[in-house]
């Protein structure tokens, strides 16, 4: 496998694609601290100096499944070693349900120290109480990608700890199509799967989630149209059913003659399969399904998401970050915190990318055939805007993708997203 650098190269690209919506630049060309430098300045739990406690703990951690989970253990192992008296408990919660679930479970006081989410639920967690400020802020965004801590930062301050950055692009089954004939375009790709699907009964040319707006959302991106503005941050218009939108959403759309199958039968978990099982010759997904797909078997190559028509750059994809929060219901956040940093150290991030494939989120050196292709779709990604108003807009653009997709009027589904994301 080749090795692709992200000391500078992976820094670079994910700083462009946050700076347009947040403005900010921090590449982050400081040391990492190794497990035993870890520190925190908390002050609510463990010692009165700060330090962590040196009686017996248990830290409660949320995580989802299928990779991260196993990260969880190994590195709570890890963290053991270091510390003897704290002990890691990893409790399977997943990433899209987590925040809902902390904002019951903690005050019930049967919530985790330290759970996962996505950076887009930020201003929920924050606007709810439900996380605490990252300890030693300045040291985390020193030790990580600018576009990771810009991404967790509300109102001026920084929450959570980053543990890897990610985007998503279009995977390519070799066995069934050669590197050169991935297509550019999207008119280029309806091409191909046309003449594919004709001369290949039982397999697909395409395939995508169609009901999942984290994915449709491309389709709305054609002349810089950004749900909620350029910054992410309009909440009295997320131009989901702007002109723009409703152009794109035709298109994706036109993308049932070559994909002739219901919503209901494109979940992630189908198109998984299919694309598992060799049966898909290009499918959008994103790194956390590398290690999946070679432990199917599948020779597959990653490339950028074509361009929409009238465009001659890949389709804007979200691009994302995952974090560890530490739960404003701890008993133990200093604790937590500490095993939150530690999940941040050169050994355990590189453990990370190995069980899962996400992209790191420190300057590090990873070892992937499958780098390059998505470093070039994040220099046209942009962030997942993290106001409150994003917890409303999976369910409206979910259900308004499904809705198009079977046939029903796009400007409808679209101008019904849009009040039921801004509550009107």
């Amino acid at each position: 496998m080749k090795k692709k650098m992200l000391s500078l190269v992976l820094a670079v690209a994910l700083v462009g694609t946050m700076v347009a919506g947040c403005g900010k630049k921090d590449n982050g060309t400081t040391q990492n601290p190794t497990p035993t430098e870890a520190t925190t300045d908390g002050n609510t739990s463990g010692n009165d100096d700060g330090t962590a406690s040196t009686e017996p703990v248990t830290l409660k951690v949320w995580e989802s499944t299928s990779g991260p989970d196993e990260f969880i253990k190994q590195a709570g192992e890890a963290f053991t070693k270091v510390h003897p008296n704290i002990t890691i408990e990893y409790v399977n919660v997943e990433l899209g349900d987590s925040a809902t679930q902390i904002a019951l479970d903690g005050p019930a006081g049967v919530g985790p120290d330290l759970f996962a989410a996505p950076h887009d639920k930020l201003g929920e967690l924050v606007s709810g109480g439900h996380v605490l400020e990252t300890e030693n802020a300045d040291t985390i965004k020193a030790n990580v990608l600018g576009a990771t801590s810009t991404a967790l930062t509300y109102d001026g301050k920084m929450y959570g700890y980053p543990v890897s950055a990610e985007t998503y692009a279009l995977f390519y089954n070799k066995a069934l199509i050669s590197e050169d004939k991935v297509p550019k375009t999207w008119d280029e790709l309806m091409t191909f799967a046309k003449d594919f699907n004709a001369s290949n009964s039982g397999k697909y040319g395409f395939m995508m989630d169609v009901g999942n707006g984290y994915y449709t959302i491309i389709f709305t991106t054609s002349d810089n149209n950004r749900l909620f503005g350029p910054t992410g941050t309009d909440t009295t218009n997320t131009n989901i059913n702007s002109e723009a939108s409703i152009k794109g959403m035709e298109f994706f759309q036109s993308l049932r003659t070559i994909l002739d199958v219901p919503s209901a039968d494109l979940t992630t978990s189908i198109c998984d399969a299919a694309f598992g099982s060799g049966n898909v010759a290009l499918y959008i997904t994103g790194l956390w399904n590398v290690a999946n797909f070679e432990g199917q078997g599948v020779e597959f190559g990653v490339a950028p998401l074509p361009s929409l028509p009238g465009n001659d750059t890949p389709v804007a994809s979200f691009s994302g970050t995952r974090a560890m929060f530490v739960s404003a219901y701890s008993d133990h956040p200093t604790e937590a915190a500490l095993f939150a940093e530690f999940l941040l150290s050169e050994e355990m991030q590189q453990l990370r990318f190995g069980l899962t494939g996400s992209l790191p989120s420190i300057n590090t050196t990873v070892d992937s055939p499958y780098i390059e292709g998505f470093l070039k779709q994040l220099d046209y990604a942009f962030p997942m805007p993290s106001i409150p108003q994003m917890s409303a807009f999976w369910d409206a653009m979910n259900s308004a993708s499904a809705n198009i997709w079977d046939g029903a009027d796009i400007k409808t589904e679209l101008d019904a997203a849009n009040a039921a994301i801004l509550g009107q």
